[in-house]
């Protein structure tokens, strides 16, 4: 049995999403403002996102509509929590399963005891720089718009915060995780930097947001469920 709801989309509504594998952000937010303006039957309405997840990752995306797409802001500033896995002994150019493996390293020398004196090093106030492969904007233009092309750019490091840093359970060559970290934190970023530092590579295998601020995945909609809500009658 599908629950009723009443949206007022045009006055403001904050809509907890689940974003599939596979889709953008953009795409998320596309494909439902199209589905609120059919729904209205109107010509447009604004709705936007607050804070991206790359097209691999799946988990917590917020929307906001109408009047509330002005309180975007105070959404991307929150903490965020994400678990996923990543891969040891390999490295890939987006820093993701997104592209191919580049380089392979051995991974004989590692140990728990490396794994976890390293793993301490990332905890706390630490400076990143994003990756390559990123919407991060570079004399107006984003960063990916120059990695496409092979160009090496300069990205300035950032200040962020990693709260926690759990690796469990630990099967080489994978690894699981989960992170809570401060805003503008790149996981792609915090994997690579990872591998780097126990001399063998990492790049991220799967990525999933599990909390903004007080918001959670398990208050999250699907995308069809939400649609059938909106529907029901």
């Amino acid at each position: 049995m599908t629950t009723t709801r009443t949206f007022d989309f045009l006055n403001g509504e904050i809509l907890l999403i689940n974003k599939p594998k596979g889709w953008t952000s953009f795409a998320v937010v596309n494909h439902l403002r199209k589905f609120i303006c059919s729904q209205l039957d109107i010509k447009k309405i604004k709705v936007g996102h607050a804070g991206t997840l790359d097209p691999m990752a799946t988990g917590l995306l917020i929307l906001c509509t109408g009047k509330f797409t002005k309180r975007m802001q105070e959404f991307t500033s929150l903490d965020k929590t994400y678990k996923g896995t990543f891969i040891l002994g390999a490295t890939t150019p987006t820093f993701d399963a997104e592209s191919a493996v580049d380089q392979i390293y051995s991974t004989s020398h590692i140990t728990p005891d490396l794994l976890e004196s390293t793993r301490q090093h990332f905890i706390g106030t630490i400076r990143q720089t994003p990756p390559p492969f990123s919407a991060v904007k570079i004399a107006g233009k984003p960063a990916y718009a120059y990695a496409r092309k092979n160009k090496t750019v300069f990205i300035e490091s950032r200040e962020i915060t990693i709260y926690k840093f759990d690796l469990t359970p630990i099967a080489l060559p994978e690894i699981a995780f989960k992170v809570d970290c401060s805003k503008g934190t790149y996981i792609r970023s915090l994997v690579h930097d990872y591998g780097k530092a126990v001399s063998c590579g990492a790049y991220l295998s799967s990525l999933t947001r599990t909390r903004i601020g007080p918001y959670h995945l398990t208050e999250a909609y699907e995308i069809n469920h939400f649609k059938e809500i909106v529907t029901a009658k």
